[in-house]
């Protein structure tokens, strides 16, 4: 009787673990979220690039992300446990941004950060968005991934002005989002890529002509302003086989009057000097700050280095992104801002950190320094 029902049970446990197998295969190859691989005539460009080799893009010196079958096991139990303060107590507060106060705006140099690494800038009467991630959750599925910190954004994408151009620096969820694309596409005149990233667009009805696809070091004229497509370390994918497929980038943005840096997701590396001595100073920098762990250090820096990065690349002024959005490491969610501000007081590095939807204007960030997490 026990064998019966024993073998029974496991019947019904080998039946369930094939569905769930067959429906996430299903959900994989059919999903759009996914996007699409470049194509065969895309990967011979890519191969006269000095960064890809074997079918994949790679970092500067090789550096790539370490990960055991051990560690993944190791990362996996640390993201499910439940770690104290990952996430705040409460929503965030978010301030509100008005439509019109966007519409036609020909002030200075002004940005407003939606959290994470996604923001707007208004330069030069021009509207330009980076890494535009809108969505709830940084995952092909809201099942996948952690809610974000704030219950709602400072503008929704329909309220948003008419977008003179986006500016992505990589494909992972929490910078390329698909349901935000499919909402913006209508609105934006122009996409900025790295190598590769234009196919997942294409295949989200972007029109090609619209997709500018750049490599590690290439500038490109937009009007009056140019976009310099400058190095990262990091990596890039958004399914279970396609690492590497896409480049990965940091961006410099230059006007008459401003020049920006945004690192994009990065590591720690001699690209940043490298950078800096190529491009800067800079007026202003975004540099990443978060989600860092040992276990993806090459990947991901800590705060310190953050700090160090922005001297690298000689910002007058730097602020730090990719925190106050999302859970994705393990460490307390203010970490990262709170061990910046030490490692900057040391370098005496000006440091902004602006709540999530205010203007920060570029020639008073002053105003723009606050401990709102607290």
């Amino acid at each position: 009787m026990l064998k019966r029902i024993l073998r029974k049970m496991g019947i019904i446990i080998g039946i369930s673990v094939a569905v769930l197998l067959l429906v996430g295969l299903i959900f994989l190859y059919t999903s759009p979220e996914f996007g699409a691989r470049p194509t065969s005539d895309q990967e011979i460009l890519f191969k006269t690039t000095n960064h890809y080799e074997n079918g994949k893009f790679i970092n500067l010196g090789y550096v790539d992300m370490q990960m055991s079958v051990q560690n993944f096991g190791k990362m996996l139990i640390g993201y499910l446990n439940q770690q104290q303060k990952t996430i705040p107590k409460r929503p965030l507060k978010v301030e509100n941004i008005i439509a019109s106060d966007l519409i036609n705006y020909h002030g200075s140099t002004r940005m407003f950060w939606f959290g994470h690494s996604t923001f707007l800038l208004q330069i030069q009467t021009k509207n330009i968005l980076i890494d535009p991630m809108f969505g709830a959750v940084p995952a092909p599925h809201p099942m996948l991934g952690t809610k974000r910190f704030s219950e709602h954004l400072p503008i929704t994408i329909e309220h948003l002005p008419h977008i003179d151009a986006v500016i992505i620096s990589h494909d992972h969820y929490d910078h390329l989002d698909y349901g935000s694309i499919i909402k913006l596409k209508d609105k934006v005149d122009h996409f900025y890529t790295p190598l590769g990233v234009g196919a997942h667009l294409e295949s989200w009805g972007i029109p090609k002509h619209q997709i500018h696809e750049l490599d590690w070091w290439q500038e490109t004229q937009f009007e009056n302003l140019t976009f310099a497509c400058t190095p990262a370390q990091h990596f890039s994918g958004r399914g279970l086989t396609d690492k590497g497929k896409t480049l990965w980038s940091s961006w410099v943005i230059k006007s008459n009057n401003d020049n920006i840096f945004f690192s994009g997701d990065s590591g720690y590396g001699p690209h940043f000097k490298t950078i800096g001595d190529k491009y800067g100073p800079f007026d202003f920098a975004m540099i990443e700050c978060g989600q860092y762990n040992t276990l993806w250090h090459e990947i991901h820096m800590y705060p310190e280095e953050t700090a160090q990065a922005a001297i690298d690349v000689k910002a007058k002024h730097m602020m730090p992104i990719h925190w106050g959005a999302f859970k994705l490491a393990m460490h307390s969610w203010t970490e990262p801002v709170e061990r910046l501000e030490e490692a900057a007081k040391t370098l005496q590095l000006d440091v902004i950190t602006p709540r999530i939807g205010a203007p920060i204007l570029l020639e008073n960030t002053t105003e723009n320094t606050q401990k709102w997490w607290k």
